[in-house]
């Protein structure tokens, strides 16, 4: 008898299990969310280089272009 009820409660052992740790799927869940992996770190951290060295080149060639024209000014 205990052997024939045994498939038909398997079932239930799967989804008491799923149900005993949802709880802790979803703190690791929301751990994830709020945490920055290493890899994350290192995208984040070269786009915040990528985008500090565009905005450097980009008033380096304002400044060489006001040197320019003070230049022209003083020779004519």
């Amino acid at each position: 008898m205990v052997l024939m009820l045994a498939p038909l409660t398997g079932g239930c052992v799967s989804t008491v299990w799923n149900v005993a740790t949802a709880p802790v799927r979803a703190g690791a869940q929301v751990v994830d969310w709020t945490t920055t992996s290493q890899s994350e770190a290192d995208r984040n951290y070269g786009r915040k280089m990528r985008k500090k060295e565009a905005r450097e080149g980009r008033e380096m060639r304002r400044r060489e272009a006001e040197r320019r024209a003070e230049a022209r000014r003083d020779r004519d």
